[in-house]
């Protein structure tokens, strides 16, 4: 995976419970529901990255996400906002296809069951939605996954 800025929102959540979905419906409303992307300088493309990062241990643990957008660089983050920088990476790219919602879950529950195989480094992980993720329908979502 490439190194990343990123300029967004997070929130700090649990695979627990279900207590992600409820978190990150809200993030991903605030995100939209606020025009965050429009706020945000010095964007690289339009693309949405939701990041997952600052893993308490697994996908068992506590962990950030952030929605946000690449910029070029972190010098003007809006009030409000957070920046945050990750390093380039060795990842393993998994795609989800289909109605949005059901094939990121989906794909995700793919991946938890590799969990052992995939040796991830759990630093930070993300998805990125392009042009391809603009039908909810019928979407495609690339997700990079930190690996050793």
């Amino acid at each position: 995976m490439k190194a990343l800025k990123i300029i967004g929102i997070e929130t700090r959540t649990s695979n627990e419970n279900g207590v992600a979905i409820e978190d990150l419906g809200k993030l991903w409303g605030q995100f939209f529901g606020e025009n965050i992307a429009s706020k945000i300088p010095n964007k690289i493309s339009d693309n949405i990255y939701a990041v997952y990062t600052d893993y308490e241990s697994d996908y068992k643990g506590k962990y950030t996400t952030i929605i946000g957008c690449e910029v070029e660089n972190l010098d003007n983050i809006p009030d409000g906002l957070i920046g945050r920088e990750f390093a380039a990476r060795k990842s393993e790219k998994f795609v989800a296809k289909g109605e949005i919602h059901k094939a990121v879950g989906e794909t995700w529950g793919e991946i938890w069951a590799k969990d052992k195989e995939l040796n991830r480094t759990y630093l930070h992980d993300y998805e990125v939605y392009g042009e391809k993720a603009q039908d909810p329908n019928n979407a495609e979502i690339e997700i990079f996954i930190g690996i050793k």
